[in-house]
């Protein structure tokens, strides 16, 4: 970071103002998506306009991240949940059936002979795949060369996410069905996903082991 130049740029003063105009026009307007895009924008404009465009390619990683606090607008997020949670509560039953359980689905509803599941937008698992995709970047930006490595090892937290989830929603079934014993309500509910989230990082974690291969092999 040290070698970077430092060469101020007035390109940074239009990225100021345009940040800024774009903040004015999200707020009166009532976008809240588009207010903290705004303040990334400007800390953008900010460093080119200090200390020039080099630094400000060298801190993009950083400033990539700052884009994970931006919440994600709600048509969005609707238009994803509701396939999530579809896509979870049909493999389950799938493989639950598989198993030869009596399981019935309507929706997002999994019935059983006493009970009945219901695959809620927050059990979708969106919120897991955005927490693992930053963790994902930020994995493979320290612990890979590559750079399309580190792209490959971000995405793979989507498949990770879905995965999990399905498997979330498995053992919720078999538990009940073979131990009678719900794991949906109370202090247990957040144990049980903190450990299935950690579950999703081992599976990311054994891939950036098979994607190290690659890396070093390129870099030889």
């Amino acid at each position: 970071m040290s070698k970077v130049p430092l060469r101020p740029s007035q390109w940074g003063l239009s990225f100021i103002i345009f940040s800024l105009l774009l903040y004015l026009f999200a707020h009166y307007a009532e976008i809240s998506t588009i207010k903290p895009f705004s303040m990334v924008l400007l800390i953008v404009g900010v460093i080119i306009y200090l200390y020039g465009f080099h630094l400000a390619k060298a801190l993009l990683f950083p400033v990539f991240l700052l884009l994970f606090m931006i919440p994600v607008p709600s048509q969005i997020y609707a238009k994803l949940t509701i396939p999530l949670q579809l896509f979870v509560s049909k493999s389950s039953v799938w493989l639950t059936s598989l198993i030869g359980l009596p399981i019935y689905r309507e929706g997002n509803i999994i019935h059983l002979a006493d009970r009945t599941f219901q695959v809620v937008r927050a059990c979708s698992g969106l919120r897991s795949m955005i927490s693992l995709l930053l963790l994902g970047a930020i994995f493979g930006y320290f612990t890979l060369k590559s750079n399309a490595l580190r792209i490959i090892l971000f995405f793979s937290a989507i498949p990770a996410a879905i995965f999990v989830n399905i498997v979330r929603i498995l053992l919720l079934v078999l538990v009940y069905h073979f131990f009678l014993y719900d794991l949906t309500a109370g202090t247990i509910h957040t144990v049980f996903g903190i450990i299935i989230f950690m579950l999703a990082l081992v599976f990311i974690a054994i891939f950036k082991g098979v994607l190290s291969i690659w890396d070093k092999s390129a870099t030889q």
